[in-house]
């Protein structure tokens, strides 16, 4: 019997069909298994396992050195617990905000939307802190402030979503009052760089030492970045003081320090201050005008325990240098993560579970205890009071006394 030829090509694009349709489904499975879906299975098992990090950070301009040692503080705590917590793996996603609000709302941004980091850590410019609060807030995204100093932070602009491990202005001058007016005398100059957290830090001090029975004779704020402190200094040095406060960090300090000591100021009048004025990455530019110095701190490279040697001990064989004061603050702000997680088991699906392990974090620090108050979600440190000393070709910072678990009022 004859086959029809229509018969014939109808079967014959019948199998050419279906042959399309089979290397069809074939494609269409293989495309499915590279690129999963946002609600995929293979997407989910992709992730599952890895916490994102999100780290702001100024690693270009006047802060950038800080940025560096708080990075390398949190990478050595990494290092040790070999990027793991809780069963699950640890990305830490680092950007650079150039210390500048309007740059670090944009990585921001791009850590949240691209990267989709769980946790955020990070920021040394209070400005930069208080530019990213909002956003923060919002997307409730835990937030691990490691540097930025601002009272506000944690007072006026405090946020379910936000901790921090570092410090405040009104912990760093307070802990000097009562001190100084029991140390140095009744008298005080107090002389600070005209900015928010300088401006803080006075008055936290100022509130301090006229509480416990002394007087401020005077106050000059030269604006930040200054080079020449000549008029301030013979302002100050036309005052009777027993003393005179000071608040200045990187190259202001050195050029305050050796200025004051340049104007026979040194001879006349102590100078104290905040762990800034003779911080350990500067004392060797300060030379040995640094020495006779007294300033309060929540960290120093002499403090002698076993957690702190650990720590030096570690970060010197890594990098080859001594740690600062933010070495120490990345250092920290790593262990907390990490004790959370380990906390959660790794689930960081519910960013209040995230939030409520890190507050109920504590330990022994290299700087010494350290826990969270649950009311202004800052941390409550003890506070050391330093004097420069020479030893040998260098200075270094000797403790003196020791302030215990000072709290930040959150007023």
């Amino acid at each position: 019997m004859k086959k029809s030829p229509i018969l014939f090509v109808t079967m014959f694009l019948l199998v050419v069909f279906l042959t399309a349709c089979g290397n069809s489904a074939i494609q269409s499975t293989g495309s499915s298994n590279e690129q999963p879906s946002n609600n995929g299975t293979n997407e989910e098992t992709d992730e599952q396992g890895v916490v994102k990090i999100g780290s702001i950070l100024p690693f270009s301009g006047v802060y950038a050195s800080l940025g560096k040692d708080l990075s390398d503080g949190m990478k050595l705590y990494f290092d040790q617990v070999d990027w793991e917590a809780g069963g699950v793996k640890i990305e830490m996603i680092e950007e650079d905000t150039e210390a500048d609000p309007q740059v670090a709302l944009r990585k921001l941004r791009k850590l949240m939307d691209q990267d989709q980091i769980d946790i955020l850590t990070g920021a040394v410019s209070t400005a930069v802190a208080y530019a990213v609060r909002d956003e923060v807030d919002s997307n409730q995204l835990p937030y691990l402030a490691s540097h930025a100093g601002g009272n506000d932070l944690t007072r006026a602009q405090r946020s379910d979503y936000i901790w921090r491990s570092s410090f405040s202005s009104w912990q760093i001058g307070h802990s000097m009052g009562a001190w100084a007016y029991e140390n140095i005398g009744e008298k005080i100059y107090m002389a600070a760089a005209d900015y928010a957290f300088g401006r803080e830090v006075s008055a936290a001090f100022k509130e301090a030492y006229e509480a416990a029975g002394g007087e401020i004779v005077g106050e000059v704020y030269p604006p930040l970045g200054n080079n020449d402190y000549a008029s301030y200094l013979t302002t100050i040095g036309s005052a009777e003081a027993d003393g005179v406060y000071g608040f200045f960090a990187g190259s202001d300090a050195v050029r305050f320090v050796q200025q004051y000591e340049q104007y026979g100021l040194k001879e006349r009048f102590p100078l104290i201050g905040s762990g800034w004025l003779v911080a350990e990455d500067l004392r060797e530019s300060i030379g040995m005008a640094a020495e006779g110095a007294f300033v309060s701190t929540f960290w120093d490279y002499n403090l002698e325990t076993a957690e702190n040697e650990e720590f030096v001990t570690a970060y010197e064989e890594a990098y080859d240098r001594r740690p600062t004061i933010e070495s120490l603050e990345g250092y920290d702000a790593a262990r907390i993560i990490v004790e959370a997680l380990t906390a959660l088991d790794g689930d960081v699906q519910d960013p209040d579970k995230i939030v409520e392990a890190i507050s109920e974090v504590e330990f022994v620090s290299p700087r010494g205890p350290i826990k969270f108050d649950q009311d202004t979600h800052h941390i409550i440190q003890n506070l050391y009071i330093t004097e420069t000393v020479v030893e040998g070709d260098r200075t270094e910072n000797k403790i003196l006394e020791t302030v215990e678990s000072v709290q930040d009022p959150g007023e």
